[in-house]
């Protein structure tokens, strides 16, 4: 484990001081979960997002987004 120095304001400290006290740890402990969780939460939005790209391998559009005639059909046979 590392240990670094976090400058914050007063608030959040006592906000900080409170919440690992309700949790019974300690503010290091919580701050180090919540960068945790954090850190989790965006690395599995990036991955949703990538496979959601990838995904949208059907159609012509090199964009991000289907054109209009893509999404609806258009100028495809039926």
């Amino acid at each position: 484990m590392k240990n670094v120095t976090v400058t914050m304001e007063e608030s959040v400290a006592d906000w900080a001081r409170m919440e690992a006290a309700r949790r019974n740890t300690s503010v290091s402990r919580l701050v180090g979960e919540l960068l945790a969780e954090k850190m989790r939460h965006d690395d599995a939005y990036e991955r949703a997002r990538r496979e959601a790209l990838e995904f949208r391998s059907y159609g012509t559009s090199n964009g991000l987004y289907l054109s209009d005639d893509e999404m609806y059909g258009r100028g495809q046979p039926r």
